[in-house]
């Protein structure tokens, strides 16, 4: 199982990708788990400079702008 943090303020491309990861691990059955972080104390610790960021595993493997559906699958 993955353990994934998205990281923002909770604006609508926060949001978004949340709900995309969310999809997409559904979509391929894959059992994650999946936590929103908006304290940005947590998210600056990470080094992410533009939100949202994605955490997968406590390495950041994305930041700035919702990512794209084959890229998360990848990610998977």
């Amino acid at each position: 199982m993955k353990y994934i943090k998205v990281l923002g303020s909770g604006c609508a491309n926060c949001k978004a990708t949340f709900a995309r990861i969310e999809k997409v691990a559904q979509e391929k059955g894959v059992e994650i788990t999946l936590e929103k972080v908006e304290d940005m104390a947590q998210i600056m610790s990470y080094g992410i400079m533009s939100t949202p960021g994605v955490v997968i595993d406590g390495e950041v493997v994305h930041a700035g702008g919702v990512p794209e559906q084959k890229k998360i699958e990848a990610w998977l």
